[in-house]
């Protein structure tokens, strides 16, 4: 099946991208100076991400809110109309189907935006329409976004952490939320399609770098981000993710519930924990975790971190292991000594 092209796929190309296939997308894996100096330019001032294979479902008029509420983990009644929301969509197992921001933009009206390969998924739980073809998503982070997106529109740049707003922009309705996937400060953009080239070549000429899918995964690894397919999976819950604050346990219901009350009584069977190696090499998933000769979990993520210039990695492990544990990461016959750390591995930039 041919990979689908995001609307700014020929500008991507002219900016000199390297395209790989992602989710069922065509996308920028990297631009030419390369994901480490993307990486770095993340978390020392700015840089532009097009997250358009991202999906959108808009829930607009009455009822969306019962719908939304009664299906998704966490509690809207914690937030209000101009705020975003992390939540979870389970199987009725308990297990993670998708990871999940919800725009709350309006009184009666939410974007709920999957991931790429589970748009239809979130789609058939919820009453909503697929919007992903109208617009593009662009995510400006880093520790300068909102004063580099001030420079092409002030209003931008006043969307605080988690909050949502609309604005009109060349004559159509921008919408943006203070949310991302670095672990730096920044703003996501949810642009209609015939203004996001104008846009996106605005925030780079404002001095913003483009960066591509390389960077957005190490710089959410550093960040301890959960990544679906990996730390969530359809074999894994919210629990074991170390994200049992997206847990609605006040509200009456949500898809799931009864597994994960039984999961919380009987106890959890896995947990998240922080892989550090000694040395350069990358961490990779998949690697088996040993301590003392045991082996006691595997990687589910893992990389080279260009800030902390070591292989780190996420692992899920059937033991409670504190910090400093040493271990031993293995793969296809290779040894890497490596240790446990507390979670995340780099923190934001003040």
């Amino acid at each position: 099946m041919t990979d689908r092209l995001p609307f700014l796929y020929d500008t991507h190309v002219e900016l000199g991208a390297k395209i790989v296939p992602f989710g069922g997308w065509a996308m920028p894996l990297q631009y030419q100076t390369g994901t480490v100096a993307e990486h770095l330019a993340c978390r020392r001032d700015a840089v532009v991400f097009d997250v358009s294979h991202l999906g959108t479902v808009r829930c607009d008029g009455p009822g969306m809110f019962d719908a939304i509420q009664a299906t998704l983990t966490n509690d809207l009644n914690k937030i209000e109309p101009g705020r975003a929301q992390y939540t979870h969509l389970l199987n009725e197992d308990g297990f993670v189907v998708d990871d999940i921001i919800v725009w709350w933009v309006g009184p009666d009206e939410f974007d709920v935006m999957p991931n790429a390969s589970n748009t239809a998924g979130v789609r058939s739980a919820l009453p909503g329409r697929d919007v992903t073809g109208e617009r593009c998503v662009l995510a400006v982070q880093g520790p300068h976004a909102r004063e580099r997106v001030a420079t092409v529109d002030e209003r931008f740049a006043s969307v605080g952490r988690f909050r949502v707003a609309r604005f009109d922009y060349r004559g159509v309705e921008v919408r943006v939320a203070g949310t991302g996937y670095t672990g730096e400060a920044g703003l996501e953009l949810s642009v209609p399609n015939e203004v996001a080239r104008e846009l996106l070549l605005a925030l780079i000429d404002a001095g913003v770098t483009p960066a591509g899918l390389g960077a957005r995964d190490t710089l959410r690894l550093e960040a301890a981000l959960p990544l679906y397919g990996h730390e969530l999976t359809l074999s894994s819950t919210t629990l074991e993710a170390g994200l049992g604050w997206v847990l609605g346990w006040d509200k009456p219901t949500f898809r799931g519930r009864a597994a994960v009350e039984a999961e919380r009584s009987r106890g959890v069977a896995r947990h998240l924990t922080g892989i550090i190696a000694d040395g350069r090499q990358p961490l990779r998933e998949g690697a088996v975790v040993f301590v003392d000769g045991t082996s006691v979990g595997e990687l589910t993520s893992g990389n080279y971190s260009p800030v902390l210039e070591r292989g780190i990695g996420l692992a899920m492990a059937h033991d409670v292991l504190e910090p400093g544990r040493p271990v031993t990461v293995e793969l296809r016959g290779r040894s890497i000594s490596a240790a446990t750390v507390a979670l995340p591995f780099v923190r934001k930039a003040s």
